[in-house]
């Protein structure tokens, strides 16, 4: 099949849930995608930020073709070696104490949102309503959708569940000011609005937030589905601020590839969670995470976070190289290899024109392209695709 009849097949079978381009990714290798006609392209968007280790990594094929010879699926009914090896090695690298794993950063995140819910009516005297910030994602479920900053991702889907209001992101009095003192229990925040145009929180918000959790007795949640696992350089992007939460999620690069999420806990918090109070079926299996481990070890062990870090000061070099050469791109946002270009134009044509040109990236926010390759991309890699958007970008 060709990139026309997959296309075909999709628009005749498939929910059209998705604005697709009109090709079809067949394999990959590295940085390197090929579609079904057999054309090559970069890839800086690595699924979303989910094939960190880059498409096909060894460690990953090796770790998911060992655990489907020994063991697919079983039920969270029994104990599960890779699961409670996979949490053990997620909370000696982290602030948390317990894990509880699924499938992906919605049901991390609506994880979170049960367990505070959970913590408030055991701790907080009922308190249920959580704080989020404008211009947030959080997820696709009806109540992170309703948690989430923007309004084209609510829209439709009205009466929405109560218990959720947005505030002003990076706005510290504003967090304090909505605090409902008999009815809010805890503030969910990105440290970096991924979705949201690569917004970096700032250090003192962060903080401050902590703190005011800390004087007013609220839960702090950070998601970080997309920062986490290495994106920014380090391990999680908490780290970069100096600021613990009480809850974070991940999902996206944790599996490799895989479907996989969890939501990591302090055990204070975490006991909240009794047997039966909230399950998934397929959350934890076997294969998923025991490519989580591979993901693990490498990041840790085999260079790619040092990698994210050295390429992340490349990257950015040739980024300023294009902020010098074109008056329309107003500026660099990010941190590690989660990197946006602000232009002043709309990018979604930017990225057509990319994209024609043999290489893979996104617009956010209508004017910001967004860059999260693989983390273990090389400099040569970094170069050529730069070469493409400022080929591109010539045009305009």
């Amino acid at each position: 099949m060709n990139n026309r009849d997959v296309a075909k097949l999709t628009d005749k079978h498939v929910a059209q849930t998705y604005a697709r381009y009109p090709i079809a990714l067949v394999r990959g290798k590295g940085a390197r995608v090929w579609d079904a006609d057999g054309k090559e392209y970069l890839d800086f968007l690595a699924g979303i930020a989910v094939n960190s280790l880059g498409h096909c990594h060894p460690a990953v094929v090796r770790a998911i073709q060992q655990q489907a010879r020994k063991l697919l699926h079983v039920s969270n009914l029994y104990h599960i070696q890779p699961q409670s090896e996979l949490a053990r090695e997620l909370c000696r690298h982290s602030f948390a104490d317990r894990v509880f794993f699924c499938n992906s950063g919605a049901e991390a995140n609506e994880a979170a949102l049960k367990l505070v819910r959970r913590y408030g009516g055991e701790h907080l005297g009922g308190k249920y309503e959580i704080l989020s910030a404008q211009n947030s994602f959080h997820g696709r479920t009806l109540a992170t959708l309703t948690a989430t900053g923007q309004e084209k991702v609510r829209a439709g889907y009205d009466p929405l569940p109560a218990g959720f209001r947005q505030i002003p992101f990076n706005d510290l009095r504003a967090a304090e000011d909505a605090i409902d003192a008999q009815k809010t229990a805890g503030i969910l925040v990105e440290p970096i609005q991924a979705e949201g145009g690569v917004v970096v929180a700032d250090e003192y918000y962060l903080h401050g937030l902590r703190e005011l959790c800390d004087r007013r007795g609220l839960l702090l949640i950070f998601d970080e589905v997309q920062t986490g696992m290495g994106r920014t350089g380090k391990l999680f992007a908490y780290e970069h601020f100096g600021v613990t939460p009480d809850i974070m999620t991940l999902a996206k690069a944790l599996g490799g590839g895989l479907p996989l999420g969890a939501m990591l806990a302090r055990e204070y918090v975490a006991k909240s969670f009794k047997p039966g109070s909230h399950a998934s079926t397929f959350g934890g299996n076997p294969l998923a995470c025991n490519a989580g481990l591979a993901v693990m070890k490498t990041l840790l062990k085999d260079g790619a976070l040092k990698n994210c870090a050295k390429m992340s000061k490349v990257f950015i070099n040739g980024l300023e190289r294009l902020l010098e050469r074109f008056p329309f791109v107003r500026g660099i946002r990010g941190k590690g290899l989660l990197l946006g270009l602000e232009l002043d134009m709309d990018g979604t044509k930017i990225v057509d024109e990319c994209m024609q040109e043999g290489l893979l990236l996104n617009c956010t926010a209508s004017k910001i392209l967004r860059f999260v390759p693989p983390l273990t991309i090389t400099a040569k890699e970094i170069e050529r695709g730069l070469a493409i958007v400022e080929k591109v970008l010539a045009r305009h």
